[in-house]
């Protein structure tokens, strides 16, 4: 015959088990951050989805394929199927989803009578150890001409090599490189004019700011990560100046360094941000730089060093 307190202890594992079971039934399918890919009948681009639950109340931010990442204006279940709706771009857009494991599926529908599907992956971690030594760092813009690299929309770039400096010279194109990226260490100088507005994105698809236009916050600012992350530091403005920016990114951990001053420290960047190419975060990217904004933007001494294997 077992004694009683063996029996207590094994009713206590057994209802704690029961309680872990309900906790993990009653959890949402849809908790978690979503790499989603919008297909209408004329286009397909990114977006990006994170729904957190509090109390079996659920919320959700969104970035959709421009702009900043921001609430939703409402979440909800309605049988299995999650509905959501969030502004975007003058328009009302409403998300009718399914999930199924790791994969989402659904509609989408716009006020002004637009409709898409909508198809989507979990977020992956990518959590990853900082690598133990890099390559040596190596250009990637030779100073000489755009080798390398090739603008996004040829029939309006205004890309210009000029004294070793990689210029646009009025608003036009995007570039970006013909190599893919993982993990790395990036280097670049940039000198951007009193109103300019650039990015320079990290294996397309995590924007750094570049601009000395008015912004409404730091997660907007110079040298913040669009919208994701702020600078720790204030820097002054030095608009027509050279400036330097190192960016060690492993994984989805960024720290970022201008000039020479840490103003963002081994932090995550939770998802992709407006105008990212794609939303496959799991895969390597190339580098690109925003020229669609304003013109007189300057880039020169472009390196990057790897992991070394």
């Amino acid at each position: 015959m077992r004694k009683s307190v063996s029996y207590t202890d094994d009713m206590v594992r057994f209802s704690l088990t029961i309680l872990l079971a309900a906790s993990l039934q009653a959890a949402s399918p849809y908790t978690g951050r979503w790499d989603l890919t919008i297909q209408s009948t004329s286009e397909m681009y990114p977006d990006w989805l994170e729904v957190t639950e509090d109390g079996g109340a659920l919320a959700a931010r969104v970035q959709p394929k421009d702009g900043s990442v921001h609430p939703v204006t409402s979440i909800r279940t309605e049988g299995s199927q999650l509905l959501v709706e969030f502004k975007w771009s003058g328009r009302t857009i409403n998300w009718d989803l399914s999930a199924n494991g790791n994969r989402l599926t659904g509609s989408q529908k716009s006020s002004r009578g637009e409709s898409a599907q909508v198809t989507g992956v979990r977020a992956p971690a990518l959590k990853r150890p900082m690598p133990k030594s890099w390559t040596k760092a190596e250009p990637i813009f030779n100073g000489k001409d755009l080798t390398g690299w090739k603008p996004m929309n040829p029939a309006n770039s205004h890309w210009d090599v000029q004294d070793g400096v990689l210029v646009n010279v009025t608003k036009g194109s995007n570039l970006k490189t013909v190599g893919e990226y993982e993990d790395f260490k990036l280097h670049f100088e940039l000198n951007c004019p009193d109103g300019g507005n650039s990015g320079f994105y990290l294996r397309g698809r995590y924007e750094i700011q570049i601009a000395y236009e008015k912004e409404p916050d730091n997660f907007h600012s110079m040298g913040s990560i669009y919208g994701m992350l702020a600078p720790s530091v204030e820097m002054p403005r030095k608009p027509g100046q050279w400036e330097a920016f190192d960016a060690t990114l492993v994984g989805r951990w960024l720290t970022l360094v201008r000039d020479g001053k840490t103003i963002i420290d081994n932090q995550e960047i939770a998802g992709i941000t407006g105008g990212a190419l794609d939303s496959k975060e799991a895969e390597p990217g190339p580098f690109y730089i925003q020229g669609d904004h304003t013109g007189g933007m300057k880039y020169r001494n472009i390196t990057i060093s790897v992991p070394r294997k």
